[in-house]
């Protein structure tokens, strides 16, 4: 197995608890390093997303593929395959599932713990420079250290081709890659009066007319633009068409999307009777927090002088468009170099999801991102890792 992290991890404990010999070669010092900062370091291990179908759809690419795979191995899966080695997961409000001790180092342990149960070997500081197939198909590996190794079988889950360079393991043995691109990043915003207000989160919908993506859920304002679920899901479905926009396009945001613009006219009128008296930027709309209702008002060209009976229709207008249609130009994406996703990787047109065998080349597997298959936020990505793993690693033993 060629890589450390959670999928090649898993198709490691899933091969040798079937009977397989198994060595796993990673790279670095240590294994498991995503699934110990993902989350926050609480590791977002699954999402309670139970009907193989309903899940496959929060893929961007690979949903189609998975379909099959999701029926042999899906959340619940990942719950009761934890669960029988002591570790409980939990449901948070939006799906999103954590281990109970809300420490990642609880699942790397627990995956340490059945590796070593099942007996897998564990190689550190041990990349595999190339591999070759030999004619009496096998694999010959040649190591970091210079060091040659042969094996039956090959799983590669070497993560997400930042660089196309990451998947020549893959492409040397016949395969070819879909360019790799960023998914699953934040964007960047030069607003100074957005960015003033960092650290305030609320539910909204956010817009890229050019690339015709809407996404609707939590939105972050960060010290250098916009964040959380809502933007980090329109990345993810975008990830292409963004890229070719070279990460520069306006951004719509609507605040109140759960509102109007005749709604918040009438809002509007009942406020000019009821608190007529009071300053505009003293009494803001439920549920917009006061500091982002003061910038609004004043993006909008309306004094911090001005009273509501004093609310002309001409600026009642410019407010609405403000609370509903706010326009910033991105000039840019943020990512968490830790946390990175990509979207492409080796074309899965050439695997068979059956049992995760490569097409072109027997007994090569693969599993987890370095396949075209990405995920939205949420645990998603972990779930791709899980189940590509569990389903390579038991076909590779068999």
């Amino acid at each position: 197995m060629a890589g450390g992290g959670a999928a090649g991890f898993f198709a490691a404990i899933a091969a040798a608890e079937a009977g397989a010999t198994v060595t796993v070669l990673e790279k670095t010092g240590r294994c498991l390093d995503k699934v110990r900062i993902s989350g926050g370091g609480r590791c977002n291990v699954t999402h309670a997303c139970f009907e193989p179908r309903e899940l496959a759809a929060r893929y961007p690419r690979g949903g189609q593929a998975l379909l099959s795979p999701f029926h042999k191995f899906s959340a619940p899966d990942t719950v009761a395959w934890f669960a029988a080695r002591g570790v409980k997961l939990k449901t948070e409000s939006d799906g999103r599932m954590f281990p109970v001790t809300d420490s990642s180092q609880t699942i790397v342990d627990c995956l340490l713990s059945a590796a070593e149960k099942a007996g897998v070997k564990l190689r550190l500081n041990c990349a595999v420079e190339s591999a070759v197939k030999t004619a009496d198909e096998k694999f010959l590996l040649t190591l970091s250290s210079g060091e040659k190794m042969t094996g039956d079988k090959l799983l590669l889950a070497t993560g997400g081709c930042r660089a196309a360079a990451a998947g020549q393991l893959a492409v040397s043995l016949g395969h070819s890659l879909v360019p790799p691109v960023p998914s699953l990043f934040t964007f960047q915003i030069e607003s100074p009066w957005l960015r003033s207000l960092a650290g305030i989160s609320l539910a909204a919908e956010v817009a890229v007319p050019a690339a015709k993506l809407r996404e609707h859920g939590p939105l972050l304002v960060t010290h250098w633009g916009l964040s959380g679920p809502a933007i980090l899901k329109l990345s993810a479905w975008g990830a292409r068409a963004l890229h070719a926009l070279n990460y520069q396009f306006p951004l719509r945001v609507n605040w109140l999307p759960e509102s109007n613009a005749e709604k918040i006219i009438r809002e509007f009128q009942a406020r000019r009777e009821s608190v007529g008296a009071k300053l505009l930027v003293n009494v803001p709309l439920f549920p917009l927090t006061a500091r982002l209702w003061e910038q609004l008002v004043l993006a909008a060209g309306i004094s911090r002088e001005v009273r509501w009976s004093a609310l002309t229709r001409t600026q009642a207008q410019a407010l609405t468009q403000q609370l509903t249609r706010t326009e910033f130009l991105v000039t840019g994406k943020s990512l968490n170099k830790d946390e990175f996703v990509t979207c492409g990787g080796v074309k899965l047109a050439e695997v068979n999801f059956k049992t995760l065998e490569s097409k072109l080349c027997p007994g090569l597997f693969f599993a987890g991102e370095l396949l075209d298959v990405d995920g939205i936020t949420g645990g998603f990505n972990f779930q791709a890792a899980w189940t590509t793993g569990y389903i390579a690693g038991n076909a590779m033993a068999s």
